[in-house]
């Protein structure tokens, strides 16, 4: 069996944190690293990881807070992490207790494996805050709960339904053409991505540096893509979300891909 790294993306959020590291007690699959990959030193998130006691083996990774450099921070957790393959999710985003299984269960080489996830409104995200440690409950009660869960202002409803892949359902769901990547549910090999460089760190706001450019740059190098959409299901907490203008990103991509640029030159390696 590989080893597995789990990586997650944090900025400050301690107590985000905290609820996915106690959902992270629930997956069938246990056999793996939680790499903390966080984008600007911050005391109280040093304070909480060095106060941890959790089954699982945590690294922590910082780095100075001097603005957006989540694809640096995504490059120095490929770098450390030990495993072999690699899991990506955001600090604000419980995983499903058959998350990590699932995604091993999609992997291959050559593939990039990625799922979505169910944006809870704001009451939903209060319940699984203060009530983490009832997960497998928690989520059946989201699948049950639609009208709840649509008075409450959730959006992507329909990705929090969980269907087991090994049912008549999930296999045909499992061949799906899936042409999509969300930065907070996905994996691949480290040997893969190690092929296009890693992140590029070129991209210095949020958003398409960390997962939009990663389609074509994956396509341009023979990737293929699988699904896990239903399978590898997340709960994202609700928050005040700071939208931002895409558009210096996407220049940035759009003379990338005129280069044919899909070997970044900002990425593991500077070149």
């Amino acid at each position: 069996m590989h080893k597995v790294s789990l990586i997650i993306s944090v900025y400050k959020d301690v107590e985000s944190l905290a609820v996915i590291l106690d959902a992270l007690k629930f997956q069938t699959y246990k056999d793996f690293e939680v790499v903390i990959s966080e984008d600007g030193e911050f005391a109280g998130m040093k304070a909480f990881v060095e106060g941890l006691e959790h089954e699982n083996k945590i690294v922590h990774l910082t780095q100075p807070d001097v603005g957006w450099r989540k694809n640096k921070a995504l490059n120095s957790a490929i770098r450390q992490s030990a495993g072999d393959y690699l899991i990506f999710i955001d600090g604000d985003c419980v995983p499903h207790h058959r998350f990590v299984e699932n995604h091993l269960r999609f992997s291959s080489k050559g593939s990039i494996v990625a799922g979505r996830r169910v944006k809870l409104g704001p009451r939903y995200s209060r319940i699984f805050r203060k009530n983490i440690q009832h997960l497998p409950r928690l989520e059946k009660k989201v699948v049950f709960d639609f009208f709840g869960m649509r008075k409450d202002g959730a959006k992507f409803y329909e990705e929090g339904v969980y269907v087991n892949p090994e049912t008549w359902v999930g296999k045909l769901l499992a061949k799906r053409k899936f042409r999509t990547i969300k930065g907070c549910n996905m994996s691949f090999f480290k040997g893969d991505i190690k092929l296009i460089n890693g992140f590029d760190e070129d991209y210095t706001l949020p958003a398409i540096g960390e997962d939009v450019d990663l389609i074509w740059r994956c396509e341009a190098a023979g990737f293929s893509f699988r699904s896990v959409k239903n399978f590898a299901v997340q709960y994202h907490l609700h928050h005040r979300e700071n939208w931002t203008d895409n558009s210096h990103n996407e220049r940035i991509m759009r003379d990338k891909m005129r280069e044919g640029q899909y070997v970044c030159k900002n990425g593991l390696i500077k070149y």
